[in-house]
C-alpha cells in the first residue's frame, strides 16, 4: 500500500449518479477486488472505491454521488488536478486451478469491483456474469462486462434485460451452468438472497462486502463485521472479499 499524489485524467458521468474516475500514478501491483481511498478537499476522510482498471500507470475507479463528499469528487476534480490516494487496499478475489465455470453476480455499485474480476479472470476462466441495475438509465461499464462468456443485465423495472434481480437471474440459470465458484459484491439484502439461495449446493461463494470506512487501514475498526465462528474482522484489512458462508449478514 502507497500513498500517491495521482493526477487525474479523466471524471466523466458514465450513468445516472454514476462517475468514472481515472488517474495516473506510480504502477503497483492490483489484485481485483482491492479498493483504494481517495482524499477528498475540505473532507477529514477519504473515500473507498473499487479499482475497476489497473493498467501500469493508469488506474479507474467508478463511484456513485450519494452525499457531500462524492459530490465535490464529481463537481471540482477536472483533468489535471492533483488527487491523494490510497492503494491498493485490501484483499482481493482468488480463485484455484480447478474452479473454472464461474458465475459472477453484482448489484449497484457493487458491479465496480467485478469488472475488475471478470478482466482478471477472464482469459483463464469461462465467466458468466449477471449484473443488476435499477434502470436503463443505471447501465453502465457494459463493454467491460461483456468480457466472458455470457452476460445478463437484470434491471428491477424490466426496461432492460430481465426483469428482475441479479441474484434471481443466476439462480434459473444455476443448473444450465453448474459454476465451480461464485464471485459477487452488492448491497447486503442482494448478499443474504445469493447466500440463501446457494446453501447446500456445496459452491463457494466469494463475496466482496460493502461497509462503511473510516481509515482503510484496519486501524479505526468502523468497518468490523461478524464472522459465524462469533468472531470479528476488519473489512477494509482482513476483506473486502469472504467466503460468504464465514459471514454473517
Amino acid at each position: 500500500m502507497r500513498e500517491v499524489t495521482a493526477t487525474v485524467l479523466e471524471n466523466v458521468r458514465i450513468a445516472e449518479g454514476v462517475y468514472s474516475l481515472t488517474f495516473a500514478a506510480e504502477e503497483l501491483p492490483v489484485n481485483a477486488g482491492q479498493f483504494c481511498m481517495v482524499g477528498v478537499n475540505g473532507f477529514p476522510l477519504r473515500r473507498p472505491i473499487a479499482i475497476c482498471k489497473s493498467e501500469g500507470e493508469r488506474y479507474t475507479v467508478c463511484y456513485r454521488v450519494q452525499g457531500a463528499g462524492t459530490k465535490r469528487l464529481s463537481q471540482t476534480y477536472k483533468p489535471g488536478e492533483a488527487l491523494s490516494v490510497l492503494l491498493p487496499l485490501g484483499n482481493g478475489f482468488s480463485l484455484e486451478e480447478g474452479q473454472r465455470r464461474v458465475a459472477v453476480v453484482g448489484g449497484g455499485v457493487g458491479v465496480f469491483p467485478l469488472v475488475a474480476a471478470i478482466r482478471q479472470f477472464a482469459e483463464e476462466k469461462q465467466i458468466y456474469a449477471y449484473m443488476g441495475f435499477r434502470s436503463r438509465s443505471s447501465v453502465c461499464m457494459e463493454y467491460d462486462l461483456r468480457r466472458g462468456e455470457k452476460l445478463v443485465l437484470a434491471t428491477d423495472d424490466g426496461s432492460v434485460g430481465y426483469h428482475g434481480t441479479a441474484v434471481q437471474a443466476f439462480m434459473e440459470d444455476i443448473e444450465k451452468v453448474q459454476p465451480d465458484a461464485v464471485l459477487a459484491c452488492g448491497p447486503t439484502p442482494m448478499l443474504r438472497a445469493l447466500k440463501s439461495a446457494t446453501e447446500g449446493r456445496g459452491i463457494p461463494v466469494y463475496a466482496s462486502l460493502e461497509e462503511r470506512m473510516g481509515c482503510g487501514v484496519g486501524a479505526c475498526l468502523v468497518c468490523v463485521c461478524e464472522k459465524k465462528d462469533g468472531t470479528h474482522a476488519r473489512v477494509c484489512k482482513d476483506g473486502p472479499v469472504f467466503e460468504l458462508g464465514e459471514v454473517k449478514l
